[in-house]
């Protein structure tokens, strides 16, 4: 069994909704750009389909929901949910053709088998139970759907992952903390993304998790992220 504890709920709520309004140009700036790139990637691991209905979960401001909805044309449906109301603010002047809803991936709002797709992106790991979160992704699919976690890992290749977690350490926190006015969160950010399971580890949590059919993984810039796509039994 993959033994991992999430953070606390109260306080990872209370630090996203701190930094909402600068999180998407400090990403940006961060990532430079590229996590627009991993996202379109999922859409397209997704074989999202005109007129199918997917729920995104800790959708934050929104950019893979959105994303979505420009796969699934006008017939489709797309909800977006985040247990941060504040993210969801900014989501929703981003998009009207999303249903943003307030909603806690470990307790889901939805029957079971609602949906085509359920996704999370850069959020599983901020999950304090992530089975339970996996668990929840599973049953609101219905069989035959596809479940995409997208996450960040632990790099392949000494030297890439030595010049990566150089940059997360000592780089990162301190030009998110100019950008947010909050170092910590992005302290936090760098440290839960080193300790998470990647690759094989993850895809065993999620069969500890739920009943899938299969589960495909695959890094994505050298592992900096993981695509993760599960198709329920």
């Amino acid at each position: 069994m993959t033994n991992y504890t999430g953070p606390d709920p109260g306080k990872i709520r209370s630090m996203f909704a701190s930094i909402s309004t600068r999180y998407d140009r400090t990403n940006t700036v961060l990532s430079g750009g590229i996590h627009h790139l991993w996202r379109r990637r999922a859409v397209r691991a997704a074989n999202v389909q005109p007129g199918e209905h997917v729920l995104d979960c800790a959708t934050g401001t929104g950019d893979l929901a959105i994303a979505f909805r420009k796969a699934v044309g006008p017939a489709g449906r797309v909800v977006g949910t985040d247990f941060v109301p504040e993210m969801l603010e900014v989501a929703r002047t981003k998009s009207s053709e999303v249903e943003f809803e307030v909603a806690d991936v470990t307790r889901l709002p939805y029957a079971d088998a609602t949906f085509d797709v359920s996704s999370i992106s850069f959020g599983i790991r901020n999950v304090n139970d992530p089975r339970k979160g996996v668990a929840e992704l599973a049953r609101v699919v219905k069989p035959g759907g596809r479940v995409i976690i997208l996450e960040f890992g632990q790099p392949r290749g000494r030297a890439f992952a030595a010049l990566y977690n150089f940059y997360n350490r000592h780089i990162l926190p301190r030009i998110g903390g100019v950008l947010t006015g909050d170092r910590a969160a992005y302290t936090y950010l760098q440290t839960s993304a080193g300790r998470f399971p990647s690759g094989d580890a993850f895809v065993q949590l999620m069969h500890e998790s739920a009943r899938f059919s299969s589960i495909e993984c695959i890094p994505v810039t050298f592992g900096i992220a993981w695509l993760y796509k599960g198709v329920t039994a």
